[in-house]
């Protein structure tokens, strides 16, 4: 270099060389701390995650349980209740038997099902515990018969109040009826 003196030039080169080593000793630190990867992490798309499945709990109680452990069949009969809490359901029957290898729940004789405050009354119930699905069946000339708790934005909430006619209640608007008469 022309017009500079020779112990600057140095002087400057010492220098870059310092800062070149301080950069070099930072990110060596950074990638034995992981602290380098973490910004390709981050810029990386994440996999989709399966859900792990879990054990949970159905409780069988009955007056009598057999179990066969090579057909992977537990029968259980007399004054049967049965909880899954993880799909909040509740059940009682006559008799019951879970099929392990199936995953599959059938309930005969005067089933009741409660669950999540809909309800279901028939003869035999087959529960498919992996699909959330049930199939009911009546006795002969008789009926299953359900009861659903249906979501009704049309009806509005009616709070006590002093001020409406019939016993301090307000008047409701009229809700459509399948079995109002309509006029003519």
């Amino acid at each position: 270099m022309v017009g500079q003196p020779v112990g600057r030039t140095r002087s400057s080169q010492r220098a870059a060389a310092k800062r070149a080593r301080r950069a070099m000793g930072a990110s060596l630190m950074a990638a034995a701390m992981g602290i380098g990867q973490v910004s390709q992490a981050i810029a990386q798309p994440v996999p989709p995650t399966q859900p792990v499945p879990v054990r949970q709990p159905m409780t069988v109680i009955s007056d009598v349980q057999e179990a066969n452990s090579i057909a992977g069949i537990v029968t259980a009969r007399g004054n049967v209740q049965v909880d899954y809490p993880a799909r909040m359901l509740k059940a009682t029957a006559a008799q019951a038997q879970y099929f392990s290898n199936e995953r599959r729940l059938v309930m005969s004789g005067d089933v009741f099902v409660l669950q999540d405050g809909n309800s279901l009354r028939a003869e035999t119930v087959t529960y498919y515990v992996d699909e959330g699905r049930s199939i009911a069946l009546p006795l002969p000339n008789r009926q299953v018969e359900s009861v659903y708790l249906v979501l009704d934005t049309t009806t509005p909430t009616v709070l006590p109040s002093s001020s409406g006619p019939a016993g301090g209640l307000p008047a409701a608007p009229a809700v459509p009826s399948l079995f109002a008469p309509t006029a003519p």
